[in-house]
Order: C-alpha cells, then sequence, then structure tokens
C-alpha cells in the first residue's frame, strides 16, 4: 500500500503540469487611440441629428419625396448633405453617393417606388476593397405599415441609428485606415429590408470583401416595457451557421464544431471585448440568435449572402414607442417621440461602434484558409494561408486562441509570430475551440476566425 502514494502524487503534479500548460491569459496591446475614438464621440451632435431627422415629419418609404421639409426625400437629401460637410472637413475623404433601385409589386411596396439608400465610403490605404460596414435605417412607421401620410417621427426606430452613424463618420473620418469604412443609411427597412437587400446585392457584384456589417437599430432608449431603465447594457444579436452553408459543409462541422464560432458570431464577440475595454459603464450581451424573437432588421440582407453581420440596440424595448400611431389611451403615451431617447447612451453605443470599426480597419486582413489538426494526437496544429501582399509592411504576425467549449468568450491566446503554422503542444484539440487573428505591427488584431469553412471571413 505505501508505493500508491507516490504514484499518486506524481499523478497529481503531471495533471497540474498539463493543465498549467493549457492556460496562457489573454495579452491584448490596449490601444490610445481607440480611448480617444470613443471619447469624441459627441451626444450633443446625435441629439441634433435625430431633432433634425424627427423634423421631417415622417420618413416612411412611401412618403413625399418633393418637398424640401417633408418626407423620406427630404430626409435623405439632407443625410448626403451631413455626409458631404463631413468629407469637406477631412479633405473630400469620403466617396458620397444614393443606392438606389426601383422596388415593386411587394406586399408593402405594391406600386413601382424608388427605394434610396446614402452611402459614404472611408477607402483604406493598404486593403481599400476590404470593407467595414456600420449601418442605420432611415425610414419610419405608424401602426399601419402602409401609412405614408400621419406623422411618425421615429425618434429611436430609427434616427437613433442613422444619428449614430453620421456621428461615428465625423469622428472616424479624421483618420487613415489600412481597410475601407462604409457609413450607411439604408431605406426600405419597415418595407421589407429593401435598402439592405440592394447595398448587399450591389456589394456581392462589386467583389466587396465584407469583413463586418454592424447595424444599428434602435440605439437610444433606455426604458423597457418590462419597467427596467438601464443604460449600462446593449445587446448584439449574431446567427450561428452561415444561411449559405452546404450539406457537405454541416457534415464536417457536425464532427469538428462550429456552431457557435460563424464569423457572425466571432465578429459579436470582438465587438464585446471592444466594449470591455474601450466603453466605460457598458456591459454587451451576445445573443445567439438571428434577431429578436421572429423579428428582423437590415443585418440580413447580407447575412443571407454569406456576410458577417450583426445587430447592435439597447437591452429593453419598450413596445408602446414602436410602430404606434401617436396617441394616448388611458393614460399611456403611445409614438416614438424624442421625448424617449436618451442621447448619452446612443453616444456610448455608437462610440461601441466606432472602435470596432476602427479596430478591424486598422487591424490587417482576417488569417485566410484556417485549417487544423490533430486527432488522437497528444498537440493541436493550426495552420493559414500568408497575408495579403499589400499588408506585408503592416502584419506583426498571428495569435492563436483558445476557449473551453462552454466558454462564451476567448479565455487564452499565444502570440506565435509571422508563421503560416504553429503547434501547441499538449493542449488536446478535443478539449477547446481554437481560432487565429491577424496582428498589426502596432498591435490592431482582426476577429477571431474559427478553422475551416464554419468560420471563414473569406479571402
Amino acid at each position: 500500500m505505501r508505493n500508491l502514494y507516490p504514484i499518486a502524487a506524481c499523478s497529481l503534479i503531471v495533471s497540474a503540469l498539463t493543465i498549467t500548460s493549457a492556460l496562457a491569459e489573454v495579452k491584448y496591446t490596449d490601444q490610445v487611440k481607440l480611448h480617444q475614438i470613443a471619447e469624441q464621440v459627441s451626444a450633443d451632435n446625435i441629439e441634433k441629428d435625430i431633432r433634425k431627422l424627427v423634423g421631417f415629419g415622417t420618413r416612411h418609404t412611401l412618403s413625399e419625396t418633393q418637398s424640401e421639409s417633408r418626407g423620406i426625400g427630404a430626409a435623405r437629401r439632407w443625410i448626403k448633405s451631413e455626409f458631404e460637410a463631413i468629407s469637406k472637413a477631412c479633405g473630400e475623404c469620403l466617396e458620397v453617393y444614393f443606392q438606389r433601385d426601383v422596388i415593386s409589386g411587394e406586399k408593402r411596396i405594391p406600386e413601382p417606388t424608388e427605394v434610396v439608400s446614402v452611402i459614404a465610403i472611408l477607402k483604406g490605404k493598404t486593403d481599400d476593397n476590404r470593407y467595414v460596414i456600420m449601418s442605420g435605417d432611415i425610414d419610419s412607421r405608424v401602426s399601419d405599415p402602409m401609412n405614408a401620410t400621419s406623422d411618425s417621427p421615429g425618434a429611436n426606430d430609427n434616427a437613433s441609428g442613422v444619428a449614430g452613424v453620421l456621428e461615428a463618420a465625423r469622428v472616424l473620418s479624421k483618420h487613415e485606415f489600412n481597410g475601407s469604412i462604409v457609413f450607411a443609411a439604408l431605406a426600405g427597412e419597415e418595407q421589407g429590408l429593401f435598402g439592405g437587400k440592394i447595398m448587399a446585392k450591389q456589394a456581392q457584384k462589386d467583389g466587396w470583401r465584407i469583413k463586418a456589417v454592424l447595424n444599428n437599430d434602435m440605439i437610444g432608449n433606455i426604458e423597457g416595457i418590462n419597467g427596467v431603465i438601464n443604460n449600462t447594457t446593449a445587446r448584439i444579436f449574431a446567427e450561428g451557421t452561415r444561411q449559405k452553408e452546404t450539406q457537405k459543409q454541416a457534415t464536417k462541422r457536425r464532427f469538428t464544431g462550429g456552431e457557435v464560432d460563424s464569423p457572425t458570431r466571432n465578429l459579436a464577440r470582438y465587438i464585446d471585448w471592444m466594449a470591455d475595454r474601450y466603453i466605460p459603464n457598458l456591459d454587451t450581451m451576445m445573443v445567439y440568435r438571428l434577431d429578436r424573437f421572429g423579428r428582423g432588421g437590415h443585418h440580413r440582407p447580407f447575412n443571407d449572402l454569406g456576410y458577417p453581420a450583426v445587430r447592435i440596440m439597447e437591452t429593453n424595448e419598450n413596445y408602446n414607442r414602436q410602430h404606434q400611431d401617436l396617441r394616448t389611451e388611458n393614460g399611456v403615451n403611445y409614438g416614438d417621440t424624442i421625448d424617449g431617447i436618451n442621447f448619452n447612451y446612443a453616444a456610448k453605443l455608437t462610440a461601441l461602434n466606432a472602435v470596432s470599426l476602427a479596430g478591424m480597419a486598422w487591424a490587417p486582413n482576417p488569417p485566410v484558409n484556417v485549417e487544423i489538426s490533430g486527432a488522437v494526437q497528444p498537440s493541436t496544429k493550426l495552420a493559414w494561408a500568408k497575408a495579403n501582399k499589400n499588408e506585408k509592411n503592416i502584419i506583426a504576425g498571428y495569435k492563436i486562441y483558445w476557449r473551453l467549449t462552454d466558454a462564451s468568450q476567448w479565455q487564452n491566446s499565444r502570440f506565435v509570430g509571422n508563421v503560416t503554422e504553429y503547434t501547441l503542444e499538449n493542449i488536446v484539440i478535443d478539449n477547446y475551440f481554437f481560432g487565429v487573428v491577424s496582428v498589426s505591427k502596432d498591435g490592431f488584431e482582426s476577429p477571431v476566425v474559427f478553422p475551416g469553412d464554419a468560420g471563414s471571413f473569406g479571402n
């Protein structure tokens, strides 16, 4: 019996060493520039822009287009003029244009109607065909989705999102980035997500390499219908497996994982990461669902084509202020009016967008062709393709991340240098999920890329 004790003690020591070797706490380079960007977002500017948008009376997709003061036409022309003023201030750094198409024969657009969005692009200097996008939708509605004449202020839904897009453009246009950033005020959301469909289809046709779409839809309300008042949390809705996944890819995923590591989910983790580090007093809730239960938003058309896209919004919605005729019943005020907006909260969520866009646009392209191996072996090997030749001068190397399979956020990391493969010794593939990021020479990181088709951000 005496001989058993040394053996047991030895086993404990080996186990401890094995566990220790698997842990390499995440090391991250804090970015002063991102703190500065977050601080530059102005609640006063956001309030001014929301008030202006509310002042158009209605922004219904089928509303007036000729008036200079009322309706969707006046609203989109004003948004374009704001983007142009921002561009003038930065030496014409933005490409600003209307994006339009005629829609007809739809349930909510029965007659031919021109759906017009406003786009502003800040081109990248090393990899200008790589895009990250921030969007908000222009249009508003009352109880009847076909009522294009009644006052429909749409203060929170979604003047708040458009105001956030404009303010992010003001702040980020003061900088140069490696990748391109798009600021999009999309039309036709309430009538069927048409602005997003038009933009996503055109981006695919033009060969845009879209790495992220951050759709902001209702970012100004802190008073929920549930009685909760909370300005410290936000939600990030992120779907799991790609809509375009093939049966062959689904079969492989069954054996290798990836259900919670789509590029959209890892984009959500990236934004959550940014909130923790750069936005004071804000905790984000990653919701593993395309959108709110049974509902939709302008990120969905991008998801439908396989692009990483999330919805960022308030945590506690007030349904008395959504899609409602302006009225008072039984002492309850209905309607999406300016008094329901918390401008500081809208600024906080805008700052979250701004630092996330900046971080991704300053970082190199996410790793391409990431693969993993290590079945029935004591170690895990990851491999990936060389960096884009245009980014050779900005890339420092790559970092491997891993986490327990039931953990929501990455727990461990190891910088492995400017190589195209690396073996994590004595870290068993069966026990963790893994991913790889690209790291710039000044420490900016791309989102994590999970191995295989399930996690790929594209080329």
